[in-house]
């Protein structure tokens, strides 16, 4: 589904430059070391509540979501026929440009949902091992959110294939002609991606998302 922008954002104006007096200079403070060992916790504090702040900002259900209405009532009516089903939501694909909220809508569809949230990106999935320890770890039902999904290389993607279409992970082990597929049985899952290219996504990737 299309994430879209909510009406025109106003440019700011420049902002008035400040004068700085060279008379009033801050004093140097006399203990140096002390206030730099002291700056790592006090930078690690600062994180710790910007991070609660945006955790309490963060809208966490679809009725606290403001704007993209057409997504929301996509997606209210695919978690209650998931529901109904006692399944887990179809997979989800999200697409538009930066900042519009597709990881804070993939949260949503997790607590909507009553189940974990995995998030990752596609870079950080180079490795074979990498997504076979995301899928083998998740538990029913879970969200597994990938952003940047256009940019998966072709081994994480085909490892994909099977485990979208039927919750299977096929490993191959061994090498050459002694070389075997085992397959791996994974819990049933919802793969919400998110690309602010959607073209550059392959068609067979493409089609596993049953809601786009």
């Amino acid at each position: 589904m299309a994430i879209k922008r909510s009406g025109n954002g106003k440019s700011k104006g420049k902002e008035d430059t400040q004068k700085v007096s060279s008379q009033k200079r801050a004093r140097k403070p006399k203990n140096l070391q002390d206030n730099a060992a002291k700056t790592p916790s006090l930078v690690r504090a600062a994180a710790t509540a910007e991070d609660n702040l945006e955790a309490q900002i963060r809208p966490h259900t679809l009725k606290n979501y403001v704007g993209q209405k057409e997504l929301k009532e996509t997606l209210s009516i695919a978690i209650a026929a998931a529901k109904g089903r006692g399944e887990p939501m179809d997979h989800l694909l999200l697409y538009g440009p930066p900042g519009l909220g597709k990881t804070t809508m993939s949260l949503i569809v997790a607590t909507e949902m009553g189940v974990d949230c995995k998030i990752t990106t596609a870079p950080a999935l180079e490795r074979p091992r990498d997504i076979s320890g995301l899928l083998v770890n998740l538990k029913p039902g879970d969200v597994l959110f990938i952003d940047e999904i256009h940019r998966l290389n072709r081994v994480a993607e085909e490892l994909l294939y099977p485990a979208m279409e039927d919750f299977r992970l096929d490993v191959t082990i061994g090498k050459g002609q002694a070389s075997r597929i085992r397959s791996i049985p994974l819990k049933p899952f919802t793969l919400v991606g998110a690309t602010t290219k959607f073209g550059s996504i392959s068609s067979p990737l493409r089609d596993l998302f049953e809601i786009r």
